[in-house]
């Protein structure tokens, strides 16, 4: 069995693909810098993390903490960076300082000192608008809506003479289109690990995560997934805050099928490529809004649908994921609803700040919200 480092190691994701991979019989090294917004001010091990994991605190940029988090290493899991479209359309520099310095950090690094596989962290969010069909039901890709449109309160995307364009699974071969440093981050990353992989002879395979969820999602950050805020909302009696109509429609997944990914891909004999990690469902925002409610039994806040844009999102985006299922045998276990009941266990003992409103504010005071 190998001995796999996973960059941001000590997060949501991380911790779970450190216990699938533990369960599979690796060795398991983690590197995070158990950063403030994600784990709180303690700045100790997290209670979640699996006592067999080896913990090294450090930060992505700072080159000779990589360096020793590599020694020994077989396989890297790279999954460091900032999350958040929002916060990226302020916060930049940290964003792309973190997201692109860190991993050309790492990078630099591996071409010293090359391991037997990379597996990188991407997102559904580089695809901007998913893929859409048209009247005469032959796919296209979308132009992003006009300001015009927004502040009208139009919010499906329309072709060129003004009719309605249906969503449509996005498969891999969508062209890439960034309307977000978030997304311009995360395709960066994507690029920075399949050039350097293919160029020192790594195999690397990029997985584009779409909408996770599960435990240990950290419910005081105002820019995590959409459920764990809508959860921060709830435990304080406070109703979710659903953008646009709340029709938009996004692809669900479990974190543990995202940690199954992860091995998978780590495991796989395919490199050089990206693949999708969803559901291959999709489900509108405001239906995941209320469905949390009901398991929370907090059916008496209803969530407040604002009428408002946030810039650097998009309307409507679901995975195709035939290729991960053809090439990486990955089929999603658990189901939505079933993901869903086991997150509100996990909430009921949950203690969150809500920052919501504060991160909108924020948003609004810098004119990124119409």
């Amino acid at each position: 069995m190998a001995r796999v480092l996973i960059t941001g190691g000590a997060g949501f994701i991380g911790s779970h693909a450190a216990d699938a991979l533990l369960a599979s019989g690796h060795d398991v090294k983690l590197f995070d810098n158990l950063t403030p917004q994600v784990h709180g001010t303690r700045h100790a091990r997290p209670a979640y993390l699996a006592d067999d994991a080896e913990l090294i605190v450090g930060d992505i940029r700072d080159e000779r903490a990589v360096r020793r988090a590599l020694c020994g290493v077989d396989k890297v899991l790279h999954l460091a960076a900032v999350v958040g479209v929002g916060q990226s359309m302020y916060d930049i520099e940290p964003y792309v300082r973190t997201n692109e310095l860190g991993t050309a950090m790492l990078m630099q690094a591996l071409s010293r000192h090359p391991v037997e596989r990379l597996v990188v962290a991407s997102s559904m969010s580089i695809y901007g608008e998913g893929l859409y069909r048209d009247c005469n039901h032959l796919e296209c890709a979308a132009d992003e809506r006009s300001v015009e449109q927004l502040h009208e309160g139009d919010w499906e995307l329309r072709d060129p003479f003004g009719r309605r364009l249906d969503p449509m699974p996005t498969p891999e071969s969508k062209p890439p289109s960034l309307s977000s440093i978030y997304a311009l981050n995360k395709y960066a990353q994507e690029r920075m690990c399949l050039i350097t992989g293919r160029a020192y002879g790594i195999p690397t395979v990029a997985l584009r995560f779409f909408n996770v969820f599960g435990p240990r999602q950290a419910l005081s950050n105002p820019y995590t997934g959409v459920l764990a805020i809508f959860a921060s909302r709830l435990l304080n009696n406070r109703p979710p805050l659903v953008f646009e109509d709340g029709l938009q429609r996004r692809d669900f997944i479990h974190v543990r099928d995202v940690a199954r990914a992860c091995l998978a891909a780590l495991e796989s004999s395919h490199a050089n490529e990206a693949f999708n990690i969803g559901s291959g469902h999709d489900r509108t925002i405001l239906s995941i809004a209320r469905s949390l409610s009901q398991v929370m039994e907090r059916t008496d806040i209803s969530p407040e649908i604002t009428g408002k844009y946030r810039a650097g999102d998009i309307r409507h985006c679901f995975a195709d994921i035939s290729k991960s299922r053809a090439l990486l045998g990955f089929a999603p276990k658990v189901a939505f609803e079933d993901g869903l009941a086991e997150l509100a266990g996990y909430l009921v003992d949950q203690v969150a700040d809500d920052h919501t409103e504060r991160a909108a504010e924020e948003m609004s005071r810098r004119g990124l919200v119409a």
